[in-house]
């Protein structure tokens, strides 16, 4: 038992040693210890004995290189012939190729031999000859041989020197020199280094195998242990086995308990004597008893000991082929298992919490945001759930304060559920119900018992009460649903299969409802605004186009869904039969959008009332654009752009000319009557009030009679899934068909063109343009003599016949005569009259050369004139002056249809005495 208790200690307390993991590995066996200590010994004499056969080695090589190089130089030195090199007139000639053959055949690195003074005769570089030998003799030994070592010129050598005796030994004719160099030593000794290694590593081979046999019968006898692992693991067994917060045993291989901890003695209750009996016989619970005898595998199994929840992890141990048996860990889960369940609640709570965040508020309707709450809630917090409003935030009003009544406003839940009041039903709630109660503190409210909550009762009276109950619904939890400090309606869950309702659930019915409050909130004020800038927006449109001879039109409006916008658009009748046509878009969407809309519409008509060109009203239009935005920017203490568009175009019928400007604007389109599809080329320009100073420019084009002009806001042909090309495109196809009307034109664009959800206003005005017929146009070339305004009047008088309208030849030749008069008293030539007689009414138009406009004025009693523009104004509908590029038009208009006046009931003296009596003298 103690080596197995010593086998499991050591186990676990290697386990437990963090440092170890990760330092670097020591031995720590007696196996391992001794095995390193004999491997070094081995190396250590492996070392020295290389080391001593290599001196050996290099001390034999330098023996043998000095008796070389003696025997050498002396043989050279006593070859026949040398002393006769020597004594000879050039001595280098005859010497230089006999040393280098002695050389080669001696296997020595050099042979040289020099002249008594020390200058060479021969060497292996022939760059050396001639060149004096220094420190080679030794004092007095210089007439006899020696040999030493020293650096040459070919390196560290060992030479031998002999000198060459002449006149019988008396005179020295020269030396002879034969050398090795240390290098050639140096391969010898290499050659030698493979037997010295291979000596050394069998030596090496042979004692580690050696070694490696006795480490393996200490590790198994010690079992990988030195003696002080084993000293401590003996003394603190005890102390870890029994100071650990979790039960630890050790079985047997047959069923008896070896070992257990104080840990597992409190945990299991086990008796004193529990060691060495058998597990089954300890009182345990049967299954417990079981799974401890059986030996088998559990991972966290849970047993229950008594009141506690025990989680039981067990392993078999076979150490070593030894016996068997087991060991069992025991943890004690009773209050994690209770905190993890409450965690689990917490975290579903959390999940759907989220959950609310996203499903709630998606529709910004506040019906729909209501009912999206009742299926968030149900069936993971209760099983039905209710939501009642205030009538005012049905309404998409601001609630002043909560009162009795609210309408149910949606229903979600089990079966029984239709025992509630249905969606649209009005309820009243009396102070005693947990409604009312709710909305006075501004808390929810728990009704944990319905069946004993006698207000809740009473509220719904017996009848209902009992209804709700026989459907099972037990317990309610009731919250005020606010925002901004403003209730809005209360939310009701109800359960009735899952139990009741608890305090901790208040928390998370308040913060549910408040997450519903806001969203249904957001959607009332959007609703709201919505309604509030799509009715300013109808209100500040045109009601109805008026019917103009010039053109037929038909149009089409259509809001955004995300927001009303700024689009608009105005047929507006001006002089002359002229019509102007007109589309405008203002950037962003709301309120703040559709009034600037408004704005623009207003000063469009009242640009268009002074008769102004196209680039001239745009240039107009751009300076009240950028001054509404300076005003709005500098209120606001921002720099935001309010920005607009707008296309601009005068129709004449009785030339067929349209003049068109636009303003950052699609180009329109126009259909001929054969059905072919352009895009008229306007100049563009930047929108309005973005101070690009850049002059608008006119575009002037001859519209055909029966031809269809097509304007259209950048919504109908642009949005987030279709670019402008294959909009612009898709237009063309739409409006390529020949004879149709412009409401067919704009049944036919929409039903092409029209996205599944509009992210911006849509305008569109189609107009078929009409020709004025020539034989109801007259012009006269009137001279400036004042004498031929009778025959002018005559002419007119004479037209006036030819076009059936006799009954208007008093009033208009008073009108022509006055503004004939005036044109040449006043005026400058060309002076020219035309009349137009139009569908519903007769114009009369007189041209000259001047600028100047005349001005209706009270005449004094003493001026001699100054009465005739107030005739022309009584007896014209309306009139005015417009200005061309050189000189002015002055027209009139009569309706053909109004109050004729009488030629001899209603003179002219009898209008000036009106005239006189309108003004006090």
């Amino acid at each position: 038992m103690a080596s197995r208790l010593g086998r499991l200690s050591v186990s676990r307390f290697r386990l437990g040693s963090g440092p170890r993991s990760t330092a670097l590995p020591r031995v720590r066996s007696v196996a391992g210890q001794v095995f390193l200590l004999q491997l070094a010994i081995m190396v250590l004499f492996a070392a020295a004995a290389g080391v001593a056969l290599v001196f050996q080695a290099r001390n034999a090589s330098l023996q043998e290189a000095r008796q070389l190089a003696f025997g050498v130089a002396q043989a050279f030195a006593h070859a026949p012939g040398t002393l006769e090199a020597m004594k000879s007139d050039n001595p280098r000639v005859l010497m230089q190729p006999r040393a280098e053959e002695a050389r080669e055949e001696s296997g020595v690195d050099y042979v040289v031999a020099f002249d008594p003074n020390g200058f060479r005769w021969t060497h292996p570089d022939p760059a050396l000859i001639g060149k004096h030998i220094f420190a080679l003799r030794e004092g007095s030994a210089a007439d006899r041989p020696f040999t030493q070592t020293f650096e040459g010129s070919l390196g560290l050598s060992v030479d031998s020197t002999v000198p060459v005796h002449d006149t019988g030994g008396k005179a020295i004719a020269g030396f002879v020199s034969a050398g090795v160099t240390v290098d050639s030593v140096d391969e010898v000794v290499r050659g030698q280094l493979p037997q010295l290694l291979g000596f050394a590593g069998g030596a090496l081979v042979v004692s580690a195998a050696g070694t490696a046999l006795v480490s393996r019968r200490l590790r198994r006898q010690t079992h990988g242990l030195d003696p002080s692992e084993m000293t401590r693991m003996y003394e603190h067994h005890d102390a870890v086995l029994h100071a650990v917060r979790e039960g630890v045993l050790i079985i047997g291989g047959d069923g008896r308990l070896l070992l257990a901890n104080d840990e597992a003695r409190r945990l299991l209750d086990l008796p004193a004597d529990a060691e060495e009996r058998r597990v089954t016989d300890l009182g345990l619970e049967s299954g417990t008893a079981r799974l401890l005898g059986s030996g088998r595998v559990a991972t966290d199994e849970v047993h229950l000991a008594g009141d506690r929840l025990l989680a039981v992890n067990m392993r078999p141990v076979d150490p070593d082929g030894g016996p068997a048996g087991s060991v069992v860990t025991l943890r004690d889960t009773t209050e994690l298992r209770a905190l993890a369940g409450r965690a689990e609640v917490a975290r579903e709570r959390l999940r759907l919490l989220y959950e609310a965040g996203v499903r709630i508020g998606t529709t910004l309707d506040v019906r729909s945001t209501a009912q999206e709450l009742t299926e968030v809630a149900v069936p993971r917090f209760a099983d039905a759930a209710t939501v009642d409003l205030l009538e005012p935030v049905l309404g998409s009003e601001e609630p002043t304060m909560p009162g009795s009544e609210m309408r149910r406003a949606a229903v979600h839940g089990v079966a029984g559920a239709r025992a509630l009041h249905p969606v649209g039903e009005l309820i009243r709630f009396v102070p005693a119900s947990p409604m009312a109660v709710g909305v006075v503190r501004g808390h929810a409210v728990l009704e944990a018992d319905l069946a004993a909550s006698g207000d809740w009762t009473a509220a719904q009276g017996p009848d209902r009460a009992q209804q709700v109950l026989d459907h099972g619904f037990h317990s309610l939890i009731t919250v005020p649903l606010q925002a901004r400090g403003v209730v809005l309606g209360m939310a009701s869950f109800w359960r009735s299969q899952n139990p009741p309702f608890e305090e901790e659930d208040l928390a998370f019915a308040e913060e549910l409802a408040a997450r519903a409050a806001v969203a249904i909130d957001n959607a009332r004020r959007y609703t709201r605004e919505h309604t509030l800038a799509e009715t300013l927006q109808r209100s500040l449109l045109p009601g109805s186009l008026p019917d103009h001879s010039a053109v037929d039109v038909a149009h089409r409006y259509l809001p955004a869904l995300d927001g009303v916008g700024g689009d608009w658009f105005d047929v507006i009748p001006l002089p002359g039969a002229r019509v102007a046509l007109v589309v405008g878009d203002v950037v962003g969407h709301g309120l703040h959008a559709a009034a600037t809309m408004g704005q623009l519409r207003a000063a469009v008509h009242t640009f268009s009332a002074l008769d102004l060109s196209p680039d001239e009203l745009l240039g107009h239009l751009d300076e009240l654009v950028a001054r509404i935005d300076g005003d709005e920017s500098a209120d606001r203490d921002d720099k935001g752009v309010t920005g607009a568009t707008c296309l601009y175009a005068v129709y004449d019928p009785s030339s067929g000319q349209c003049s068109l400007a636009r303003s950052g604007h699609p180009e329109p389109a126009l259909v001929h009557p054969d059905g072919t599809v352009e895009y008229l080329r306007v100049p563009g320009a930047p929108p309005l009030g973005l101070g690009g100073g850049e002059p608008f420019e006119t575009a002037e084009v001859t519209l055909p009679e029966g031809s269809r002009l097509v304007l259209y806001t950048d919504g109908l042909i642009e949005d987030r899934e279709r670019g402008i090309d294959i909009g612009l495109e898709a237009l063309r196809d739409a409006l390529a068909r020949p004879d149709r009307t412009p409401e067919e034109t704009c049944r036919d664009v929409f039903d092409t063109l029209l996205p599944a959800r509009t992210g911006d206003d849509i305008a569109l005005l189609v107009a078929r343009t009409h020709l004025l017929d020539p034989s109801r146009v007259a012009e006269w070339h009137v001279p400036g003599d004042p004498a031929a305004v009778a025959g002018i009047r005559a002419d007119v008088t004479r037209r006036l016949g030819v076009w059936g309208l006799d009954e208007m030849a008093f009033t208009t030749e008073l009108v022509i005569s006055e503004l004939v008069t005036n044109a040449i008293r006043y005026g400058t030539e060309p002076i020219r009259l035309r009349m137009l007689h139009d569908r519903d009414s007769l114009i009369c138009e007189v041209t000259d050369g001047s600028s100047t406009s005349p001005h209706l004025r009270r005449a004094a009693t003493t001026d001699e004139g100054g009465r005739g523009l107030f005739l022309v104004a009584q007896f014209s509908q309306r009139w005015g002056t417009r200005y061309m590029a050189r000189g002015k038009v002055i027209w009139t208009e009569q309706s053909l249809h109004g109050p004729v006046s009488d030629a001899d009931g209603a003179t002219a003296d009898a209008l000036l005495d009106q005239w006189d009596e309108a003004w006090p003298p």
